[in-house]
């Protein structure tokens, strides 16, 4: 089974796009934080930081040309209103997403549902999955990605904003905004160490398997990011 998503209606259990098949579990349910996501997948503060300096500038060119004080307070207050219209909206799309977003931990997949607009669910077996990552604020909310298997793709457009950045030709899924996210990442781990273990021995006492089990490639990491998967 790839990776996959579609569209869909009514959902017989939230955040899943059919029942659970026999014998699944759900470990784990949840949504990412708005103001984080606003944050760390908008770019709000840019976005402030941006019109504050322009704020300046309008005051710095309004000075030297010698533009009356009624003036120069007229420019910067335009600037301000179009950059809280800006954050505004920027902020109200977060939240919208963060309400429209379940993201599921089962004992045999992750599956993402969101779409603000038009819903999509993408099922993600932990077999098709060979390393995840965790990297942490210092408030406890992170950003998990998943990296596929090169057969499981999901095009880039269709996950954003639930989407690893710069990575486009390969795009990993991730959790964002994720409260609590060092105990969801242990329970990940430990759902995607025993659902390898089970691939493997099923590999293994199949003689007509070619498809090796793939482990989590080894990579270096940046600062502040840690193995959820290892």
């Amino acid at each position: 089974m790839t990776a996959h998503g579609r569209e869909h209606g009514p959902e017989p259990v939230p955040g899943l796009p059919g029942p659970l098949p026999e014998g699944e579990r759900i470990l784990w349910q949840g949504a990412p934080d708005w103001r984080v996501l606003a944050r760390t997948a908008l770019h709000v503060r840019w976005i402030v930081g941006w019109f504050a300096l322009l704020a300046v500038w309008r005051v710095g060119a309004g000075l030297t040309a010698g533009s009356a004080p009624m003036v120069i307070a007229g420019d910067v207050a335009v600037t301000a209103l179009l950059g809280a219209a800006a954050v505004g909206l920027l902020s109200g799309y977060a939240w919208l997403v963060a309400r429209t977003t379940i993201y599921t931990l089962t004992d045999r997949r992750f599956v993402l549902r969101h779409g603000v607009a038009l819903q999509k669910s993408f099922n993600v077996p932990y077999r098709r999955v060979e390393s995840a990552g965790l990297k942490l604020d210092g408030a406890g909310f992170g950003d998990m990605p998943l990296r596929l298997t090169p057969e499981s793709k999901i095009g880039w457009p269709h996950l954003w904003p639930h989407a690893r950045p710069l990575r486009i030709v390969h795009p990993e899924p991730m959790m964002r905004a994720v409260p609590d996210a060092a105990a969801v990442a242990g329970i990940l781990t430990r759902a995607w160490s025993a659902e390898l273990g089970l691939a493997a021995q099923a590999a293994e006492a199949s003689p007509t398997s070619t498809r090796p089990v793939r482990v989590p490639a080894r990579r270096r990491r940046p600062a502040g990011e840690q193995t959820a998967v290892a």
